[in-house]
């Protein structure tokens, strides 16, 4: 298939209000970003589909499939990986590259979501998708989604990833200050799907940011900030 160039999903593109949508919102262009912003995780530039590495693991997984994925791979859904939610941890250099696929077509059209991600990240893979992609990740352990923590940490890395609430991070308001060049980006989410329909809000911040993490949120992303403590 060669080469793909950098793409985005046409959901959503630099920063978007949830009770204002910008124009951004819908575009399909090829550029992949607006104005240089951080686009939410359902914009995520795509790599080549043919970049994996030999992680040296046996291929075949059947007693632990449910249980864990390799960081580098193509994953048929329902016989190579179970549906469930996934996470990785520790991805430092920004190159984890993930995404769900509808079929395996390797076309544009093909893609459900996808996301770049530095630090840890998680992904709800459906029992409706036929492909699951990660490339360069660090391996994708199962979670259960409805798993409660002991004790949430009050503070987060500012390029920390995702945190889930309620197990990873507490919920309440946060705030991060000496961000530079709108390069800083947070976003609340219902699930860990990655499409437009979980976003409960988000924005790319120059400054100080404050966002207020409710209860009822079941992530919170960052991108690019300085450290998070609650206020």
């Amino acid at each position: 298939m060669g080469m793909k160039g950098k793409v985005a999903l046409g959901a959503v593109v630099g920063v978007v209000v949830i009770a204002a949508v910008s124009a951004n919102a819908g575009d399909n262009s090829d550029s992949g970003t607006s104005g240089g912003g951080k686009g939410s995780s359902a914009a995520a530039d795509r790599k080549p589909g043919g970049d994996t590495k030999d992680t040296g693991k046996a291929a075949d997984k059947d007693t632990d499939k449910a249980a864990s994925i390799d960081g580098s791979g193509d994953y048929q859904v329902g016989s190579d990986i179970k549906p469930g939610t996934y996470r990785s941890t520790g991805n430092t250099d920004g190159m984890c590259y993930w995404e769900r696929a509808k079929d395996a077509s390797g076309e544009l059209d093909s893609l459900l979501a996808n996301d770049n991600v530095t630090g840890t990240g998680y992904v709800t893979v459906k029992a409706t998708d036929k492909l699951f992609t990660s490339s360069d990740c660090a391996d994708w352990e199962a979670v259960d989604p409805n798993a409660k923590g002991g004790a949430p940490k009050t503070e987060m890395a500012g390029d920390g990833g995702m945190f889930k609430v309620g197990v990873d991070i507490a919920p309440g308001t946060y705030k991060s200050t000496g961000n530079t060049d709108d390069m800083c980006y947070w976003e609340r989410t219902k699930d860990a799907d990655h499409s437009i329909d979980s976003i409960l809000a988000n924005n790319n911040v120059s400054g100080t940011a404050v966002v207020t993490i409710s209860a009822s949120d079941a992530y919170f992303k960052t991108s690019g900030c300085k450290d998070w403590k609650k206020a």
